[in-house]
């Protein structure tokens, strides 16, 4: 219902519906977004009542007459109300007073007279987007219209109605800033929706981080193009097959977690044995920092990018990092802070990073991102039908959000098998600060209950003595005699006092 729009593109189109019935109370809600300074949202006519909602420059206007003459209500905009942004209308009426409010500003209100009809007789069709002489409609989107909590079906009446189309195009332009994280607005007939495809995040809005807590021996790998498929139906030589395989620039991004020093975080290779390696590194008596490492097409040795910073990445602390390069120039920034100094060096490292890999990681990854590719999401989310192989028991886990204290704490975890890489249901770690709050917030209940439970016990007797006083006093009455002692021996006077409207058990 929130999406069902009708757009109208011309000033004589319209829809119409049923005669609105709101003959003591009528309140009416929808949004609209137009390029047009005026026009008719809502009108119905009777022999001399009328309803009506119309835009008339910043203003929206909200008029009606049940025969006291017409009474008017409205509110003027700061901003411009044609702005092709949608703006909220809700208007409402009752015996004594109307109301008006149009997005977030003040509502504005009038009082109906003390003296009159109260009655909104109306006996036409219920106009949308136009009025019945065909003059001042309205041209722009109008949707979610409901009267007093109905909702009116825009879209099933616009299919038939020549001038009105469904739905309505542009929501992109009003709500693709909810698509975050890169993620891409795209248009639907009905509203949106954002593809998170090109972003490491997942959810509605693309707002959901992904990570993952790794242990030694675990390992993501993601396949770019493998060399059979690329020479199966190809006669060229490798050196243009493969050129795009090259590592020509590079848009990394990803945020970590972890105690260990030194680590590999994210390697990158291609055909012409060139290679990308970010890594943790501690350096004599330096705090453990940052290492970027290229080894590019026609470099006999890697480059290092090392920072000088005394800053410890290896703290168990949530750091992000993003690594951008085109050609020969390469910018680094971690965490929030700018300014951060890196310095080269040269020399054959390859040895060194075998060894680094073969110590394996053991820490938190969050959304991994490089250039296009996600090969942690598609780890996550789609090891089926994508072109990563896991080994190792890999755990996605809430590690890499900045609310998590713990590295390694999961509240929805999914293990993937190294082999199959197929998603189950695995159990979720134990917080132990968790696990002892529960046990005392169940002692603390078991102690409440058994005191209410006392309590009531002791409120019982005492009730039910006072009722014993109370019968041996009126022994002297005949019960039988007495509509107000329908009942003449002690089972029933129990049941009386069972009855009784004013005892309550817990």
């Amino acid at each position: 219902n929130f999406w069902n729009a009708a757009f109208f593109d011309k000033e004589t189109s319209y829809l119409h519906f049923p005669t609105f019935h709101g003959e003591l109370s009528a309140d009416i809600s929808f949004l609209f977004k137009t390029t047009a300074s005026s026009g008719v949202f809502l009108e119905n006519l009777g022999i001399k009542d009328f309803i009506r909602i119309e835009l008339t420059s910043a203003r929206v206007v909200f008029s009606f007459d049940v025969g006291n003459g017409p009474l008017e209500v409205q509110v003027e905009s700061t901003v411009p109300l044609n702005d092709n942004r949608w703006h909220r209308v809700r208007a409402e009426r009752n015996i004594k007073e109307a109301s008006l409010r149009l997005d977030n500003l003040p509502v504005a209100t009038q009082e109906a007279p003390a003296d009159g009809h109260v009655h909104l007789q109306l006996n036409s069709q219920l106009f949308i987007g136009g009025t019945a002489s065909r003059q001042r409609g309205f041209r722009g989107c109008i949707r979610a219209l409901q009267l007093n909590g109905v909702t009116l079906d825009l879209e099933e009446r616009a299919e038939m109605t020549p001038g009105v189309q469904p739905g309505c195009p542009g929501h992109c332009s009003s709500y693709g800033s909810l698509c975050q994280n890169q993620g891409r607005c795209v248009e639907r007939a009905t509203g949106f929706h954002c593809d998170c495809s090109l972003s490491a995040y997942t959810g509605v809005f693309c707002q959901t981080e992904l990570s993952a807590s790794f242990k030694p021996g675990t390992s993501v790998r993601y396949t770019f193009k493998e060399p059979y498929e690329l020479t199966r139906n190809s006669s060229a030589l490798p050196s243009s097959i493969y050129s795009d395989t090259t590592l020509r620039g590079e848009n990394i991004s990803m945020g970590f977690r972890t105690a260990q020093s030194p680590a590999l975080l994210l390697y990158v290779g291609s055909y012409y044995r060139e290679f990308l390696a970010v890594l943790i590194n501690k350096h004599g008596e330096k705090a453990s920092s940052l290492e970027v490492r290229y080894k590019l097409e026609g470099n006999r040795d890697a480059d290092v990018l090392r920072s000088s910073s005394a800053r410890n990445l290896a703290n168990g602390q949530l750091h992000s990092i993003t690594i951008r390069r085109t050609t020969h120039m390469v910018s680094v920034q971690v965490a929030v802070h700018s300014g951060e100094e890196f310095w080269f060096e040269s020399g054959d490292l390859d040895p060194h990073l075998a060894r680094l890999a073969s110590l394996g990681f053991t820490g938190c990854l969050s959304v991994v991102q490089f250039n296009s590719i996600n090969p942690l999401k598609a780890a996550l989310l789609h090891p089926d039908t994508s072109p990563v192989i896991i080994t190792g028991p890999l755990v996605r886990s809430n590690c890499g959000s900045a609310a998590s204290a713990n590295p390694y704490a999961a509240e929805n975890i999914h293990h993937i098998s190294d082999r199959s890489g197929s998603v189950g249901s695995g159990q979720p770690l134990v917080n132990a600060i968790r696990t002892d709050s529960a046990v005392i917030g169940g002692i603390i209940a078991v102690v409440i209950f058994v005191v209410l439970t006392g309590l009531a016990v002791a409120a019982r007797y005492l009730y039910r003595r006072k009722d014993t006083y109370r019968n041996q006093e009126g022994n002297t009455v005949k019960q039988e005699d007495s509509p107000d002692f329908p009942f003449n021996n002690q089972t029933d006077s129990q049941n009386l006092s069972s009855q009784n409207p004013k005892e309550y058990f817990i």
